[in-house]
């Protein structure tokens, strides 16, 4: 997809928790969603789980659980919360315990974890008000460690979107300039830092660092397809306005050949808590 954030906040992503009718809208299709969204690195969860104090893990934004299921998988116990009620029953579904809620609004309710985890989902939490939270639900040494994905789809593909969307969306707020001009790294910097800044200004924790894990995935047409609809500029078109932006981003891939591979970079960005609450 384009360069924003996989959710492709409008206009900055350092506005994008306040739009919070974005955030809630990917429980639209869940099964769609759990079958095509990218998993996270091995390596990732691997050193997140091994720079944690504990294996008490608390997923943000847990959606139905892709993350998840990689840390119970890695032997965590995993507690969840989502704001979407139709992703969190998926995500029950799958064995994974969880509260329905913003994390804003969310009540720890004096229980304690070693890491606070959020997989493509800090963007949409409010950077200051969520790192507050997370202090408190951390013990003292836990870490606290949203993750995304860095990516951007061959030009082909970016531009047959772009023109597609323009069509039918004429006065979408989303920034399809910039995603068709700016480097993913480059964007996705604006917002590692305002949720760095965010760390910064809640106090307690240590200076926050990134880690960086970079793979590839290869997709057909028929993959990358089917998770378009799942992406946030996408979940609230009118079928017939969809299927516009899917058959013209189709005909560019089957132009290329009918496959591409996406390069990825997953970017942890991370801070241990360094004081009680």
């Amino acid at each position: 997809m384009p360069t924003l954030p996989p959710e492709r906040a409008p206009r900055s992503w350092r506005e994008s928790h306040r739009y919070r009718q974005v955030a809630e809208s990917f429980g639209v299709d869940v099964e769609r969603y759990d079958r095509t969204r990218p998993s996270y690195p091995d390596a990732m969860i691997a050193r997140i789980v091994a720079e944690s104090p504990g294996p008490d893990v608390l997923d943000v934004g847990c959606g139905t659980g892709t993350a998840a299921r990689q840390f119970l998988a890695a032997g965590c116990k995993v507690f969840g919360v989502e704001p979407d009620a139709r992703m969190a029953e998926f995500a029950r579904r799958g064995g994974l315990d969880v509260e329905v809620a913003t994390f804003e609004a969310w009540d720890p309710a004096g229980r304690r974890f070693d890491a606070v985890v959020a997989g493509t989902a800090w963007h949409w939490v409010d950077p200051i008000a969520g790192a507050a939270k997370a202090a408190r639900a951390l013990r003292p040494g836990g870490r606290l460690a949203p993750f995304w994905h860095v990516f951007q789809p061959p030009a082909e593909v970016t531009k047959a979107f772009v023109a597609a969307y323009r069509r039918v969306a004429p006065d979408s707020p989303f920034d399809l300039d910039r995603i068709q001009t700016a480097s993913a790294m480059d964007v996705y910097q604006v917002g590692f830092a305002k949720a760095a800044d965010g760390i910064r200004a809640a106090g307690g924790f240590g200076e926050p660092e990134q880690w960086r894990f970079d793979w590839e995935r290869s997709y057909t047409r028929e993959e990358w397809l089917d998770q378009l609809p799942t992406q946030g500029t996408l979940t609230g078109l009118p079928p017939d306005k969809l299927a516009e932006v899917v058959q013209g981003v189709g005909t560019a891939i089957d132009a290329m050949g009918g496959s591409f591979t996406m390069p990825y970079t997953t970017v942890a960005l991370t801070a241990t808590r360094t004081s009680a609450a």
